[in-house]
């Protein structure tokens, strides 16, 4: 069986570009065997998501707008870790109430992941919410005034991954992990 041992130090580290949510960094990292090579990549700030699932078993998905893709994606209610000291069940809390106007009596850890790990340090952790009561409708701005909320049979939405229509990778991962909790 082989071993893995190197430890992969950085030697340097250069920031390329600063930003509210990420930087773009290049750190210059020891190789096996010898040397050093660049290693470009985005340091994140975190996130989180939710899988709301209601009483007749109908999760709560969001249609929004990605630029990076061009395209409208049905996701979770998810956003990032920024506010200062706040933990991320808080945070999956907050982002529910934000983007679908809800909030749940009970939210147990479901996931935890690396989004895209080949270029960005990104990790989400997703809730399983259960017991939703709806809050006052948020005041949303920019691509959030568009968004879409729906409320979809958890077995049509893990269909929807199957067929293409959800590519969100966190929204995949937490409606199938939802999926084998629920199931016991």
């Amino acid at each position: 069986m082989l071993r893995v041992t190197h430890e992969y130090r950085v030697v340097a580290t250069t920031e390329r570009f600063h930003g509210r949510i990420f930087d773009i960094v290049t750190d210059e990292v020891e190789m096996p065997g010898g040397g050093t090579a660049p290693r470009d990549y985005m340091r994140h700030i975190g996130a989180v998501g939710v899988v709301a699932i209601d009483d007749e078993g109908r999760v709560v998905l969001v249609r929004q707008y990605r630029h990076p893709v061009r395209a409208y994606l049905w996701e979770l209610p998810a956003g990032l870790v920024d506010v200062t000291g706040e933990d991320a069940a808080a945070t999956g809390l907050r982002e529910l109430a934000e983007e679908a106007d809800l909030t749940a009596g009970r939210l147990d850890h479901l996931v935890d992941l690396h989004t895209t790990p080949g270029c960005s340090s990104e990790m989400i952790r997703l809730f399983l919410a259960t017991e939703l009561r709806e809050v006052p409708a948020f005041e949303r701005h920019d691509e959030e005034q568009d968004l879409e909320v729906r409320r979809v049979p958890l077995a049509d939405a893990v269909k929807m991954i199957f067929n293409g229509q959800i590519t969100n990778g966190p929204a995949v991962a937490g409606l199938l992990a939802a999926v084998e909790r629920l199931r016991g």
